[in-house]
Protein backbone atom coordinates (compact mmCIF):
# COMPACT_ATOMS: atom_id res chain seq x y z
CA UNK A 1 0.00 0.00 0.00
CA UNK A 2 1.31 3.50 -1.03
CA UNK A 3 1.97 6.25 1.51
CA UNK A 4 -1.38 8.25 -0.17
CA UNK A 5 -2.89 4.56 -0.06
CA UNK A 6 -2.45 4.37 3.59
CA UNK A 7 -3.66 7.87 4.21
CA UNK A 8 -6.86 7.10 2.15
CA UNK A 9 -7.68 4.04 3.99
CA UNK A 10 -6.85 5.80 7.50
CA UNK A 11 -9.00 8.62 7.14
CA UNK A 12 -12.48 6.26 5.71
CA UNK A 13 -11.60 4.56 8.81
CA UNK A 14 -11.45 7.35 11.31
CA UNK A 15 -14.20 9.25 9.50
CA UNK A 16 -16.90 7.42 11.32
CA UNK A 17 -14.91 7.62 14.70
CA UNK A 18 -14.43 11.01 14.70
CA UNK A 19 -18.34 11.80 14.05
CA UNK A 20 -19.18 9.55 17.43
CA UNK A 21 -16.69 10.76 19.61
CA UNK A 22 -15.17 14.03 18.31
CA UNK A 23 -11.71 15.40 19.61
CA UNK A 24 -12.36 12.50 21.93
CA UNK A 25 -11.23 9.85 19.82
CA UNK A 26 -7.63 8.26 20.51
CA UNK A 27 -5.23 7.31 17.29
CA UNK A 28 -5.16 3.82 19.17
CA UNK A 29 -9.17 3.20 18.63
CA UNK A 30 -8.46 4.52 14.53
CA UNK A 31 -5.47 2.24 14.88
CA UNK A 32 -7.75 -0.70 15.82
CA UNK A 33 -10.30 -0.08 13.32
CA UNK A 34 -7.55 -0.09 10.67
CA UNK A 35 -6.54 -2.83 11.45
CA UNK A 36 -3.08 -1.70 11.51
CA UNK A 37 -0.51 -0.34 14.41
CA UNK A 38 -0.56 2.99 16.20
CA UNK A 39 2.90 4.31 14.84
CA UNK A 40 1.70 3.64 11.45
CA UNK A 41 -0.72 6.63 11.84
CA UNK A 42 2.37 9.06 13.12
CA UNK A 43 3.76 7.57 9.72
CA UNK A 44 1.14 9.85 7.69
CA UNK A 45 -0.01 12.25 10.11
CA UNK A 46 1.91 14.58 11.85
CA UNK A 47 -0.51 14.06 15.19
CA UNK A 48 -4.07 13.17 15.84
CA UNK A 49 -5.21 17.39 15.28
CA UNK A 50 -3.82 16.36 11.38
CA UNK A 51 -5.58 13.74 11.58
CA UNK A 52 -8.94 15.21 12.60
CA UNK A 53 -8.56 17.89 10.47
CA UNK A 54 -7.71 15.50 7.24
CA UNK A 55 -11.12 13.82 7.97
CA UNK A 56 -13.08 16.57 8.06
CA UNK A 57 -11.71 18.54 4.43
CA UNK A 58 -12.77 14.83 3.60
CA UNK A 59 -16.29 15.33 4.16
CA UNK A 60 -16.18 18.53 2.82
CA UNK A 61 -15.06 16.99 -0.63
CA UNK A 62 -17.99 16.97 -3.20
CA UNK A 63 -16.74 13.68 -5.67
CA UNK A 64 -19.11 11.31 -3.81
CA UNK A 65 -22.25 13.38 -4.22
CA UNK A 66 -20.98 14.59 -7.61
CA UNK A 67 -20.87 11.26 -8.48
CA UNK A 68 -24.11 10.01 -6.81
CA UNK A 69 -26.24 13.23 -8.96
CA UNK A 70 -23.43 12.42 -12.23
CA UNK A 71 -25.48 8.52 -12.23
CA UNK A 72 -29.29 10.25 -11.62
CA UNK A 73 -30.90 8.71 -14.88
CA UNK A 74 -31.88 11.74 -17.07
CA UNK A 75 -34.76 8.86 -18.50
CA UNK A 76 -36.42 9.55 -15.02
CA UNK A 77 -39.47 11.94 -14.40
CA UNK A 78 -37.60 15.57 -13.72
CA UNK A 79 -39.45 15.23 -9.88
CA UNK A 80 -37.71 11.48 -9.30
CA UNK A 81 -34.23 13.32 -10.72
CA UNK A 82 -34.51 16.05 -8.21
CA UNK A 83 -35.66 14.31 -5.30
CA UNK A 84 -32.26 11.67 -6.05
CA UNK A 85 -30.27 14.80 -6.14
CA UNK A 86 -31.80 16.03 -2.87
CA UNK A 87 -31.38 12.55 -0.76
CA UNK A 88 -27.43 12.37 -2.01
CA UNK A 89 -27.22 16.43 -1.35
CA UNK A 90 -28.84 16.24 2.02
CA UNK A 91 -26.73 12.60 2.58
CA UNK A 92 -23.81 14.91 1.70
CA UNK A 93 -24.59 17.78 4.35
CA UNK A 94 -25.30 15.67 7.09
CA UNK A 95 -22.07 13.66 7.24
CA UNK A 96 -20.35 17.56 7.18
CA UNK A 97 -22.79 18.54 10.60
CA UNK A 98 -21.85 15.48 12.42
CA UNK A 99 -18.15 15.57 12.23
CA UNK A 100 -18.23 19.55 12.93
CA UNK A 101 -21.22 18.97 15.55
CA UNK A 102 -18.93 16.38 17.31
CA UNK A 103 -16.00 18.33 16.91
CA UNK A 104 -17.55 21.19 18.21
CA UNK A 105 -19.63 18.87 21.36
CA UNK A 106 -15.66 18.00 22.47
CA UNK A 107 -14.25 21.26 22.59
CA UNK A 108 -12.76 21.02 19.38
CA UNK A 109 -14.37 23.03 16.66
CA UNK A 110 -10.67 24.74 15.18
CA UNK A 111 -10.46 20.77 13.92
CA UNK A 112 -13.59 21.90 11.83
CA UNK A 113 -12.20 25.25 10.98
CA UNK A 114 -8.96 24.38 9.90
CA UNK A 115 -10.53 21.85 7.46
CA UNK A 116 -13.00 24.15 6.19
CA UNK A 117 -10.24 26.81 5.61
CA UNK A 118 -7.92 24.34 3.90
CA UNK A 119 -5.24 25.16 6.09
CA UNK A 120 -3.69 21.34 6.92
CA UNK A 121 -0.22 21.70 8.10
CA UNK A 122 0.97 19.06 5.72
CA UNK A 123 3.50 19.03 2.24
CA UNK A 124 0.46 17.75 0.35
CA UNK A 125 -2.52 20.41 1.62
CA UNK A 126 0.30 23.32 0.65
CA UNK A 127 0.98 22.40 -2.61
CA UNK A 128 -1.70 24.57 -5.22
CA UNK A 129 -4.77 22.10 -6.13
CA UNK A 130 -6.06 21.47 -9.46
CA UNK A 131 -8.85 23.46 -10.43
CA UNK A 132 -11.37 21.01 -10.62
CA UNK A 133 -10.64 20.41 -6.58
CA UNK A 134 -10.48 24.13 -5.40
CA UNK A 135 -13.63 24.79 -6.88
CA UNK A 136 -15.94 21.54 -5.64
CA UNK A 137 -18.96 23.82 -6.11
CA UNK A 138 -19.04 24.19 -9.34
CA UNK A 139 -18.86 20.21 -9.90
CA UNK A 140 -22.18 19.87 -7.95
CA UNK A 141 -23.77 22.79 -9.75
CA UNK A 142 -22.82 21.45 -13.17
CA UNK A 143 -24.05 17.88 -12.07
CA UNK A 144 -27.31 19.08 -10.95
CA UNK A 145 -27.83 21.74 -13.54
CA UNK A 146 -27.39 18.66 -15.96
CA UNK A 147 -30.64 16.89 -14.79
CA UNK A 148 -32.83 20.19 -16.03
CA UNK A 149 -31.08 20.20 -19.70
CA UNK A 150 -33.94 17.59 -20.81
CA UNK A 151 -36.30 19.54 -20.07
CA UNK A 152 -34.67 22.51 -21.09
CA UNK A 153 -37.43 23.93 -23.61
CA UNK A 154 -40.60 23.99 -20.63
CA UNK A 155 -38.68 25.37 -18.27
CA UNK A 156 -39.50 28.93 -16.78
CA UNK A 157 -35.67 29.56 -16.31
CA UNK A 158 -32.45 28.43 -17.24
CA UNK A 159 -31.36 25.50 -16.04
CA UNK A 160 -28.56 27.33 -14.29
CA UNK A 161 -30.57 29.54 -12.70
CA UNK A 162 -33.03 26.92 -11.54
CA UNK A 163 -30.28 25.48 -9.92
CA UNK A 164 -28.53 28.11 -8.09
CA UNK A 165 -32.56 28.61 -6.51
CA UNK A 166 -32.40 25.09 -5.93
CA UNK A 167 -29.12 24.49 -4.07
CA UNK A 168 -30.18 27.77 -1.89
CA UNK A 169 -32.87 25.43 -1.13
CA UNK A 170 -31.27 22.55 -0.14
CA UNK A 171 -28.30 23.99 1.49
CA UNK A 172 -30.54 26.44 4.03
CA UNK A 173 -32.60 23.11 5.39
CA UNK A 174 -29.94 22.37 7.86
CA UNK A 175 -30.68 25.78 9.81
CA UNK A 176 -34.28 25.37 9.74
CA UNK A 177 -35.12 26.12 13.42
CA UNK A 178 -38.01 25.13 15.37
CA UNK A 179 -41.19 23.07 13.13
CA UNK A 180 -39.48 23.42 10.08
CA UNK A 181 -36.26 21.51 11.39
CA UNK A 182 -38.20 18.56 10.05
CA UNK A 183 -38.87 19.52 6.80
CA UNK A 184 -38.15 16.12 4.53
CA UNK A 185 -35.89 17.07 1.08
CA UNK A 186 -38.99 15.38 -0.94
CA UNK A 187 -40.91 18.32 0.86
CA UNK A 188 -38.52 21.02 -0.51
CA UNK A 189 -38.73 19.56 -4.00
CA UNK A 190 -42.22 19.24 -4.14
CA UNK A 191 -42.18 22.98 -3.05
CA UNK A 192 -39.45 24.05 -5.27
CA UNK A 193 -41.68 22.68 -8.53
CA UNK A 194 -44.77 23.04 -7.59
CA UNK A 195 -45.17 26.49 -5.13
CA UNK A 196 -46.22 26.87 -1.51
CA UNK A 197 -50.27 27.69 -3.42
CA UNK A 198 -52.74 25.30 -3.36
CA UNK A 199 -54.02 24.91 -7.31
CA UNK A 200 -57.41 26.06 -7.62
CA UNK A 201 -59.74 23.37 -8.52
Amino acid sequence: MSPEERRAMIITVAIPLVAEYGAAVTTKQVARAAGIGEATIFRVFEDKDELISACMEEALRPDQVTREIASISLDDPLVDRLNAAADALAAHLERIGALAGALHATGHPGGARNAMAGKLRTKRAKQRPEPAERDGGHQVRDAVAELFEPERDSLRLPPEKLTAMFLGFLYTRGRMGGESAGVEPAELVDLFLHGALVEAA
